[in-house]
Parts: C-alpha cells; structure tokens; sequence
C-alpha cells in the first residue's frame, strides 16, 4: 500500500483489511478517532512502533509530559514539527507502506 492509498482509506467505513494495529491506530488518528487510536496503542509497550503512536496521540491530545515519557519508549526525542507532519512520518516508517 502507498502512502496515498493510505490517506485516500481515511474516508471509508473501516480501516483496510491486514493492516497491523499500528496502521490501524494511525488510520483512526487520521478521522481524528482519539480513543480507539489510544487503544490500539495501548495493545503493548514493547513495541517502538507502538510506542511511538502513543506519544503521538498523547502530544495531540496536549499531555506534553505523557507524551515525552512515550517518546523516550519508542528511543525517539519529542517531535517538534507539526502534528499533521508526524502523522505523515510515523505512517511513512510503517512497513506496509511502500516507498
């Protein structure tokens, strides 16, 4: 799947089908779905990915410090770029998406 095709799903029912849960958050935080994001984030802390979704959500949400604990989890430093701009990232890092 392409980036593109991703954005285009946005406006469909249902997240497409065999994506990992971490796509699937991405795609509810994409519809601005907050809570079944976070709960798809939530699945497991022993995941980067996961991790990374989580602080995410959490700097969206507007809870710096929670964020920041989950930035340091997924190995990465707090985004300073535009939330629309790290969605866009954190889809791009996602291995389905193809270059």
């Amino acid at each position: 799947m392409t980036y593109e095709t991703f954005v285009a799903s946005l406006g469909a029912a249902e997240p497409p089908t065999g994506i990992s849960l971490v796509l699937q958050g991405l795609w509810y935080a994409g519809r601005q779905q907050w809570e079944q994001a976070h709960t798809l984030a939530q699945v497991t802390d022993r995941d980067q990915r996961h991790n990374w979704l989580h602080a995410y959500l959490h700097r969206q949400e507007g809870d710096a410090a929670n964020a920041a604990y989950w930035y340091r989890r997924a190995g990465r430093s707090a985004f300073a770029g535009s939330l629309a701009d790290e969605w866009e990232q954190l889809v791009r890092a996602q291995p389905e998406i193809r270059r």
